[in-house]
């Protein structure tokens, strides 16, 4: 990623566009720099496709704002489902390229350990992976900055558990993954870490309002990507492949 020039002098004044597809929950969100000018959120059963262009319409209505109006567009690139994370992605593209804009990818870990207050030491972003895993990074707060402390990880609720207690910090854990699997965390953590929270089932999937927010900063940073740059982050191989890897072995 670089900064691209053309589009740095008016970054402040800008309008982002953020589409967030990776989980269960669609969202859209448009932010001028100061504030959210207009959201919308649904769960979706895998209707992700459906549902975004019409989202984005409301939004635009909403804001009075044409689609030529905004001047970047953020995705978040997961990990998370994986034909969610490739419909956000796709569509981020599509649109970026229809109206000259750069675009800023967002991780969904980033945008769960952004929407949440804490005092605790760590923040813990763990999504639901199925299969029994979980996709995780932790972060905590520096000079009153988000900064990630280990890499996007996939493994068992255990591993993930592990991670955490090699820090031995006070913890919130924030996330689909943080829920589901929230007995198996407690009764690990409980025990030995100073403090162990679990964020409220609301901030438990990535949203578009928090995904702008992040995506303006690093727009007046400079972080842009280029359209052919942006590419859903998987841990593993999707289901298709692995299906088909195991059927080959048969």
């Amino acid at each position: 990623m670089g900064q691209t020039p053309q589009f740095a002098s008016t970054v402040v004044s800008m309008i982002v566009l953020g589409i967030d597809t990776a989980t269960d929950a669609v969202s859209v969100a448009l932010h001028d720099g100061d504030v959210v000018l207009a959201r919308s959120e649904i769960r979706s059963d895998r209707q992700h496709a459906e549902a975004l262009t019409p989202m984005i319409d409301f939004v635009c209505k909403q804001a009075s704002i044409e689609l030529w109006d905004v001047g970047g567009i953020a995705v978040d690139i997961g990990p998370g489902l994986f034909t969610g994370m490739r419909v956000g992605i796709a569509s981020a593209q599509a649109i970026a390229q229809v109206i000259d804009v750069p675009i800023i990818p967002v991780t969904s870990l980033d945008i769960l350990a952004a929407a949440v207050q804490t005092n605790n030491e760590v923040i813990a972003s763990v999504v639901d992976a199925r299969r029994g895993e979980v996709y995780w990074s932790l972060y905590r707060m520096t000079d009153g900055k988000l900064k990630q402390v280990c890499k996007p990880q996939i493994g068992s609720p255990e591993m993930c558990a592990v991670d955490v207690l090699d820090r031995g910090q006070s913890t919130l854990l924030v996330g689909t993954g943080a829920l589901k699997h929230e007995t198996e965390f407690c009764e690990r953590l409980n025990p030995v870490l100073p403090a162990l929270e679990i964020a409220d089932v609301k901030f438990s999937m990535p949203l578009a309002s928090t995904l702008v927010e992040i995506a303006h900063e690093r727009a007046m940073r400079g972080e842009w990507a280029q359209v052919d740059e942006v590419v859903p982050m998987y841990l593993r191989a999707p289901d298709a492949e692995i299906n088909w890897a195991t059927r080959s072995a048969q």
